[in-house]
């Protein structure tokens, strides 16, 4: 992956780390990513019951607040839309939330949860290693497609969606012969 940014020292990429995770340290809340969701762990002071939380996941907005507590531990929108359906939160041991959060569009990484939040470095996430086997059915043929067309694309062939064009267009040919394509210019 290139970054539009100029290659940085040693030194700068270790201050510009440790600035980013004192950032993340301050935050009210610890979170992590894989393409599809995002974890947020709240803590609550020991002892919080469910009925003393109030969370709302709406589409574009967060809110975590203790209903004894005037000033909300988050209240904010979201970087990007969530699937409020495919979201869901729990109490664990009565001292941390955890919200389990859908991106709305998938395969994307986030440099914050909440707009508000101080950013990070998407391009130095390291993915963990997965199998194709791993994926579901349509993230598995999207990426391999993506795979598909990389390779032809390094051999000078056409792409998949070039191969159907010139298959459609073909095909469209054949049914019409009384048409000159000669001098059609194809995108």
């Amino acid at each position: 992956m290139q970054s539009d940014k100029p290659e940085q020292s040693k030194e700068e990429l270790a201050a510009a780390i440790a600035k980013e995770q004192m950032e993340q340290d301050a935050l009210p809340y610890k979170w992590t990513q894989v393409l599809e969701e995002l974890t947020v762990t709240v803590p609550v002071p020991p002892g919080t019951r469910s009925r003393d939380l109030s969370i709302k996941i709406t589409r574009t907005h967060l809110l975590v607040s203790l209903k004894t507590n005037p000033t909300p531990l988050i209240d904010d929108d979201f970087y990007k839309d969530v699937k409020v359906d495919d979201s869901t939160w729990t109490l664990d041991d009565q001292k941390e939330v955890t919200l389990t959060i859908a991106k709305a569009s998938g395969l994307e990484w986030w440099p914050h949860v909440v707009k508000s939040a101080p950013k990070i470095d998407v391009a130095r996430i390291q993915p963990e290693n997965s199998k194709l086997s791993d994926l579901d059915g349509e993230t598995r043929s999207m990426v391999e497609k993506m795979m598909f067309d990389q390779q032809q694309k390094q051999m000078g062939k056409p792409t998949s969606d070039e191969m159907k064009k010139e298959d459609i267009l073909k095909k469209f040919q054949a049914q019409h012969p009384e048409l000159d394509f000669s001098k059609a210019k194809i995108q």
